[in-house]
Order: structure tokens, then C-alpha cells, then sequence
């Protein structure tokens, strides 16, 4: 069986083998030389009008001082680098969240949880990484002073507040 198909498959490829095929060679040589491309003639360019440049007498776009920002007094305030960092200013503000507050005697302690990791804050401690002491702690949030560097390089103070959990729960 294997053989007769084995003979079967070598005499369909040899009739396929290099018969007879000059009428198709002399079709083809007919039709090339009838066939013309026709192209057409692209439209002639008409000359630009040369435009002499006058510049504007100004501010020239490259000089250093026009990007360089403008300078103002030197800002007095200035974060202490010197003072030992406390555990809390490793941590952005916005990953804390304030969950209770703790009274002893006098002193008001805002209870702040970071990375399920519960700390007690009080007025004078630095929270957050943006050099934020806490100025006031109520029943319901922590508010902080921070010190941000402006585009010119100045210190400014910064107002933020940590809100109780539960109230931010329902502002959502």
C-alpha cells in the first residue's frame, strides 16, 4: 500500500516537470510589449518669495536671568535638621489615621494608627514627612504645622489636620 501511493505521488510530480510551456512564454512576451505604465507629468514648482527676517528689539528668549526664578529675602523659617527624628515622621500623613484620644490628667493624647501599629501623639511631637509638629489636639482631628520648600527654595508653613476615622468614614 505504502508503495503504490509512493508511485502514485512520483508520477503526479513528474508530469508537473518542465513540459511544453513555450506558448505561455510567448503569451507573456506579447502582453509586455503592449503594456505601457503611464505616468503623469508632475506640475512644475513655482519659486518661493524669499522673506527677509527683521527681529524685534526684546528680551533675548536665552538669557539665563529670564529663567532663572526671581529671588526674594531669604525666609527666617527654616526646620530644626539637628533635633533627633521621632518614629512617626517616617511616615507619609496620609497613610496615618487618627482613631481615638486618650486624656491623662491634663495631658490630651491623640491615638494615630500606621501600619496597623497604634502611637499616642501629643502637642510638640513631629508626625508626617513634611517636618509637621502637632499645634492641637480635639475630639476629632490633629492639627499639624508643617514646613514645605516653595519653588524658590523657601520654607513656608503649611496647615494640615488628621480627622478622627469614623467622620472620614462618612464623609466617603
Amino acid at each position: 500500500m505504502k508503495r503504490a501511493s509512493l508511485v502514485a505521488a512520483c508520477a503526479l510530480l513528474a508530469g508537473c516537470a518542465g513540459g511544453n510551456q513555450d506558448d505561455l512564454q510567448a503569451w507573456m512576451t506579447e502582453q509586455a510589449r503592449t503594456m505601457r505604465g503611464s505616468v503623469m507629468q508632475l506640475p512644475e514648482l513655482l519659486p518661493l518669495a524669499v522673506v527677509d527676517y527683521a527681529g524685534v528689539q526684546g528680551d533675548d528668549p536665552f538669557r539665563s536671568a529670564r529663567m532663572e526664578p526671581e529671588r526674594r529675602a531669604a525666609s527666617a523659617l527654616r526646620p530644626d535638621m539637628d533635633r533627633r527624628r521621632e518614629p512617626l515622621e517616617a511616615y507619609p500623613l496620609e497613610s496615618m489615621q487618627m482613631v481615638g484620644v486618650l486624656e491623662q490628667g491634663r495631658t490630651v493624647h491623640a491615638l494615630v494608627s500606621v501600619n496597623n501599629t497604634l502611637h499616642q501623639v501629643k502637642v510638640g511631637h513631629y508626625m508626617g514627612q513634611n517636618f509637621g509638629v502637632v499645634t492641637a489636639i480635639s475630639e476629632s482631628e490633629v492639627t499639624l504645622r508643617e514646613l514645605v520648600e516653595d519653588v524658590y527654595g523657601d520654607w513656608v508653613e503649611r496647615t494640615s489636620s488628621l480627622v478622627l476615622q469614623e467622620q472620614q468614614e462618612t464623609r466617603k
